[in-house]
């Protein structure tokens, strides 16, 4: 591997149901944050990272994502009429000119494997990164993708963004073993879709990214359906890891879980209180409600 990450792929076909009716006929992915859909902030990581091609695994109910990164032109033509330069701006650059959107279908529900697998013929044998929107991850200084694009930079392997979870919670998760662990990149023993919780290697968790080569593909195409009936991208990087070197990188920011409500309404109230027109009014509303708890 030893080429640079240009395309990400963005796993965005799944039905959503932990955010039922919401869910019914807007993508979970287009679920705002504050004044952002899910979506939108995943893309912006990936542009921040060097990324120039965008590579949505999409389904038939997911057009409003196709319609987001699209033109609107009655919308621009009103904001112009109506002399709104700034959300003019706003909706003309959620992604500049040097960066494509791809759309790919995923024709069924197989897992994030097979998901992965049907961005092959755009994505071909070049490493490239895989971003879950549903994490949603606020790094300070540089975002997770960019970091690890620069790790991936310096190791030229496959790494997987990692965090401590609870050992409660490992059975959500793709768990891995590592050799040893280091500042920030560790090698990977093993890795393990949603594991019995008695029977996890350990409870650092795979958190929504990953940057790997282009020969995965070839090993997900061999795959039989694993945790959940389904066709496991972890099942892959498992093979991956006794090939070849592939990295644990603990980045840095917190991340949130906006595929569960609790997470999303956390990230929400993180978000808010970070933006520039809304923070001290929302820290108001904020407030006022915590007395009403005491």
């Amino acid at each position: 591997m030893s080429s640079s990450v240009k395309k990400a792929v963005f796993p965005v076909a799944g039905l959503g149901t932990r955010f039922l009716p919401a869910t019914k006929a807007n993508p979970k992915e287009m679920l705002p944050i504050v004044d952002k859909p899910l979506i939108q902030y995943a893309a912006e990581e990936a542009i921040e990272a060097g990324i120039e091609e965008l590579i949505f695994v999409t389904s038939s109910s997911k057009r409003a994502i196709e319609d987001h990164f699209d033109k609107n032109y009655e919308l621009e033509a009103e904001l112009e009429r109506k002399n709104k330069h700034e959300l003019l701006s706003i909706v003309r650059n959620i992604v500049p000119s040097n960066v494509s959107c791809i759309y790919v279908r995923q024709p069924e529900a197989l897992g994030l494997g097979h998901a992965v697998l049907c961005a092959e013929p755009i994505v071909g044998n070049e490493p490239f990164a895989i971003i879950l929107a549903d994490d949603l991850i606020d790094a300070e200084s540089q975002g997770c993708l960019s970091q690890m694009v620069a790790e991936f930079n310096k190791l030229q392997g496959g790494i997987l963004g990692v965090e401590v979870v609870p050992k409660d919670d490992v059975d959500k998760y793709g768990i891995v073993d590592i050799s040893q662990a280091e500042e920030q990149s560790s090698i990977i023993k093993s890795i393990v879709e949603k594991p019995a919780i008695d029977q996890a290697p350990s409870n650092l968790a795979v958190v929504g990214r990953y940057i790997l080569p282009g020969k995965v593909f070839n090993l997900i195409r061999g795959l039989s359906k694993g945790a959940g009936g389904e066709i496991q991208l972890t099942d892959a990087i498992e093979k991956l890891c006794k090939q070849e070197s592939v990295y644990a990188y603990a980045f840095e920011g917190k991340r949130f879980d906006c595929g569960s409500k609790l997470g999303y309404l956390d990230a929400s109230i993180n978000y808010a209180l970070k933006h520039p027109e809304l923070k001290y009014s929302f820290a108001d509303i904020i407030n006022k409600y915590a007395e009403q708890l005491s």
